[in-house]
């Protein structure tokens, strides 16, 4: 059984924005039939075509898929295309308190589909994906027969959400989780990206400023450290960054755990890894 949070179940039993729109902006459709998960998004724009006023949906799918389908409708209204082209499927994930990894895939199609939307809307070529079989494949090369996907679009999910094994790839976006075939061919990408990203990481300056030490610290609580807290019905909660030292407060099921001192140590390596090499880690009853 997964392990659902209160507001996926609440998203799935009553969905926000289920229907269509027929005087749409802008629709996009990803997934298919055949590979049993299939979502088309309908937008709608002020008079001005600047902001979405509405946004609705209509998916053949799981519970994951309604609920991620339901959050990101709810996500995009209010935005401008620009803004809404910055939501990522993580967001979409941690907006639903956080989906089971095997059931990643849906929060990635929702964003697809928002993508493809945009981009037919602006009359440009939507970002490379063509996730499911009835799409023509228009960049890149095609891994997995299966599910209709090519290396370019399965190396930005894995850069985007820094997946480390073939296994996680599948739970992301199903490639390989049929016929198994393109798995070698999945490690060889994680691989690729593993190295650009090391070559990145090379080439950035030895000396933060301190106001992006800062950025960074954030951004690596948020993306990296609170979702796998989440994961164990746990969270965190930063309450003062001085210098290299980061005061933090644990939160639900982290809070008054036996083993939060090793907690505090793996949010410290984290930090140190993707941050600086210098920042300690302090817990603190905040």
């Amino acid at each position: 059984m997964w392990d659902y949070t209160d507001k996926v179940k609440e998203h799935f039993l009553n969905p926000r924005n289920v229907g269509e729109i027929t005087d749409a902006d802008a629709v996009g459709e990803v997934g298919s039939l055949a590979c049993g998960d299939a979502l088309k998004l309908f937008i709608k724009l002020d008079e001005n075509k600047e902001r979405i006023v509405d946004a609705k949906f209509q998916t053949f799918g799981c519970g994951s898929a309604i609920a991620s389908s339901s959050a990101l409708t709810e996500m995009v209204k209010g935005k401008t295309l620009d803004e809404a082209l910055e939501i990522t499927n993580q967001q979409i994930a941690d907006f639903l308190g956080g989906l089971p990894e095997e059931k990643m895939h849906c929060s990635v199609m929702g964003q697809e589909a928002l993508e493809v939307a945009i981009a037919k809307y602006r009359g440009v070529d939507a970002p490379a994906h063509d996730h499911g079989h009835d799409h023509v494949e228009t960049e890149g090369e095609l891994v997995c027969k299966c599910f209709g996907l090519t290396d370019v679009f399965l190396k930005k999910v894995i850069a985007s959400n820094k997946l480390t094994t073939a296994e996680q790839v599948t739970h992301f976006t199903k490639a390989g989780g049929a016929c198994g075939g393109c798995i070698p061919k999945i490690k060889e990408l994680i691989a690729e990206v593993m190295g650009e990203e090391k070559k990145t990481a090379a080439e950035r300056p030895a000396k933060l400023t301190n106001l992006r030490k800062m950025q960074l610290i954030q951004e690596t609580l948020e993306n990296e450290v609170r979702p796998q807290l989440w994961a164990d019905g746990g969270d965190l909660e930063l309450i003062d960054i001085d210098g290299s030292n980061v005061q933090v407060a644990f939160r639900k099921a982290c809070a008054g755990c036996a083993s939060s001192g090793y907690t505090a140590k793996f949010v410290e390596q984290k930090l140190r890894e993707l941050v600086s090499p210098d920042i300690t880690v302090q817990e603190v009853q905040g």
